[in-house]
């Protein structure tokens, strides 16, 4: 069965808890396949994926992330890095200090979709304490942790939250112009 796309964009929801039931190393690999397809500036893919399994490194995680535990619950945790040094080659400091992060944003999106259409469940964690998760992960100079994505079977089902009007925000021509 395939799920449309907007069925995935309006679907996925941030999870926090999660069951005990394993996640293939084939859907791990199908979801970071969906990432590299991601847009990225001059197509320099400035993307590297961590995953992890083991579970000091996911505590070690879970506490530069300001000790949100489900990080740990989770069978896997995928860590999503921009490389800065891959994107200044081509874009010098605004590629290592912008594009690398768009670029690895629009990754991890195409990864939360991938993984709500194969019925998995994620979130985007964004808060957490940089240099501790770079420690923790043994990433070299210039390469950023930039999310941590708990992946597993949902425990719960979250509510669906509500989102702005589309009338609140749109501008046209100019910002401020509806």
């Amino acid at each position: 069965m395939t799920m449309d796309v907007f069925e995935a964009i309006k679907g996925r929801r941030s999870v926090r808890a999660f069951t005990d039931e394993p996640v293939s190393d084939e859907e791990i690999m199908k979801m970071i396949d969906a990432a590299r397809y991601a847009p990225s500036a001059g197509n320099i893919q400035p993307w590297e994926f961590i995953v992890i399994r083991n579970r000091d490194v996911k505590r070690g995680l879970s506490e530069a992330a300001l000790e949100q535990t489900f990080i740990e619950e989770a069978p896997v945790v995928i860590v999503v890095c921009a490389n800065q040094p891959r994107s200044s080659r081509g874009y010098g400091s605004r590629g290592a200090s912008l594009y690398c992060l768009q670029d690895t944003a629009a990754a991890t999106q195409n990864m939360l979709l991938a993984a709500h259409a194969m019925g998995l469940a994620t979130c985007w964690v964004g808060a957490f304490n940089e240099d501790e998760a770079a420690r923790v992960l043994n990433t070299p100079h210039g390469v950023r942790p930039v999310a941590i994505i708990p992946v597993g079977h949902a425990a719960e089902k979250p509510l669906t939250r509500g989102r702005r009007a589309v009338g609140e925000i749109v501008h046209y021509d100019v910002f401020g112009r509806k």
